[in-house]
């Protein structure tokens, strides 16, 4: 079978552009727009289409009620859509087909959900966020599933694996950062559409984008050139259990759970980090986390490089001690204080230079190496087993990072009120110096635990298989 040249494997990273677009826009905007804050109602003319405050229990919002329980939904149908791609035989191959047929759903759907049908607080506002926040997963599994799964077939050499990890990875946070330009372009808009027009402006334009991005790898690249894979026999409950019977995979997904917990914990409270540890605008959040994305990707080329020499085991680890290291700057804010809040003599914007310039290499690390890894496990157990399961190894990897965001959020909205006295009637989250001072420390933890996870993997059982194999 051929090997993709380097073009077409940037080619097969556009359509990551797309999808973390979409996936960032609701990431970025969902809570926002659904539940504005008081500054946001009176100043920017914001309109609450749901109850607002913590109605749900006194501590869950109906917002979150409702993405908790599409987040199940979403655990349902990732292993469902593996196995259904793991097992197709269309002639057009095993993942193309999905991806196409999911590209311009999943973009109509991102902006129907911010398109709630009654202008004020109504149950038919809660029913059209509850249904199409569902199929916003379903179309975003039936496209990322396939398209994950095309790492270990279309990187048929370790060279390559890295290659199309290292693309995709820039993809995906060129990706992040186009969902975030809201922030400047509706600010604009406001004044001649209203605040939900605004942003519905630039979520119809970036949807568009976003679409084209995603069709483009599925016409450009023929799989059937490149892939030649038997389709798995198993049903859906025996290929997962299948998969979670490899060891290596187990010891990974164990780590990558405490990493997407920690890293998560981070991107939501760097906000509060800014304004209420810092005592700076909420402002320089972009300017920190866009110069921390700018230097991570300078370290990008030498990725690589640094595998062939160490291997990926220990330069995952290194990601996680660096990150922890990073966390533990922010967690010193609140003991050391800061010039502006008069408790220290340390500017807060020192600290977060210092966050940034710390975390850009294990963000590079973390960002590349972990999907070549889960490459390297599904092609290892693929000769072992004899089964092509690729697709359900990326999904449960997927549902890893879906279970620990999840549970980062919670855990934030938890420990972030410590010290406060929180308004249950209000959509504003009443953060302290000394509950962000813990977030902190509870990440550098979760970093730490997942550097421990990861140093069972045995790595060189998983190449010693792919390499016995590759001289047949």
């Amino acid at each position: 079978m051929k090997r993709l040249s380097k073009r077409q494997m940037r080619i097969f990273a556009v359509g990551q552009l797309g999808w973390s677009t979409l996936s960032g826009i609701i990431s970025a905007w969902f809570v926002t727009f659904y539940l504005p804050t008081q500054a946001d109602i009176s100043e920017n003319g914001a309109i609450q289409y749901i109850t607002p405050g913590l109605v749900i229990g006194g501590f869950l919002t109906v917002l979150g009620l409702i993405t908790a329980l599409s987040r199940v939904f979403d655990a349902v149908t990732d292993p469902l859509i593996a196995s259904m791609s793991d097992r197709s035989k269309n002639p057009r191959g095993r993942r193309i087909p999905f991806m196409q047929y999911a590209a311009i759903p999943l973009s109509v759907v991102t902006v129907l959900l911010f398109c709630a049908p009654v202008n004020m607080i109504s149950g038919w506002n809660i029913a059209w966020i509850s249904v199409f926040i569902v199929l916003f997963y379903l179309f975003m599994t039936m496209y990322c599933t396939p398209y994950n799964a095309l790492i270990s077939e279309f990187g048929k050499t370790q060279d390559d694996r890295m290659y199309i990890s290292t693309a995709i990875s820039l993809t995906f946070f060129a990706g992040t950062m186009l969902a975030y330009t809201p922030f400047v372009f509706a600010g604009f808009l406001r004044g001649s559409v209203g605040f939900a027009w605004s942003y519905r402006i630039c979520f119809i334009v970036l949807a568009v984008i976003s679409c084209i991005c995603m069709l483009i790898p599925t016409f450009a690249l023929n799989e059937k050139e490149f892939v030649d894979t038997k389709p798995s026999n198993a049903n859906m409950l025996k290929s997962l259990g299948a998969t979670f019977k490899n060891g290596s995979f187990r010891t990974f997904v164990g780590s990558d759970i405490m990493y997407w917990v920690g890293l998560t914990l981070f991107q939501t409270g760097l906000p509060f980090f800014v304004k209420v540890s810092m005592n700076i605008s909420e402002a320089y959040t972009m300017y920190f986390l866009g110069g921390m994305t700018i230097l991570s990707a300078c370290f990008y080329p030498i990725v690589s490089k640094l595998v062939r020499k160490f291997g990926k085991k220990k330069l995952v680890i290194t990601g996680f001690l660096g990150l922890a290291l990073a966390y533990v700057i922010a967690a010193l804010i609140g003991i050391l204080g800061t010039v502006e809040n008069g408790n220290g003599s340390i500017p807060g914007m020192v600290f977060g230079v210092l966050i940034c310039v710390i975390a850009a290499f294990p963000m590079a690390l973390l960002g590349i190496i972990p999907q070549s890894i889960v490459a390297d496990v599904a092609e290892a157990d693929g000769y072992e087993t004899g089964e092509n399961r690729e697709g359900m190894f990326f999904a449960a990897r997927t549902f890893a990072m879906k279970f620990g965001q999840s549970l980062a959020m919670l855990v934030f909205t938890s420990l972030a009120i410590i010290g406060t006295t929180q308004n249950q009637s209000s959509n504003d989250i009443t953060a302290s110096v000394t509950g962000m001072t813990i977030v902190g420390w509870v990440a550098v933890a979760f970093c730490v635990l997942g550097a421990v996870i990861l140093s069972f993997y045995n790595e060189k059982k998983v190449m010693s298989t792919i390499e016995k194999n590759h001289k047949k």
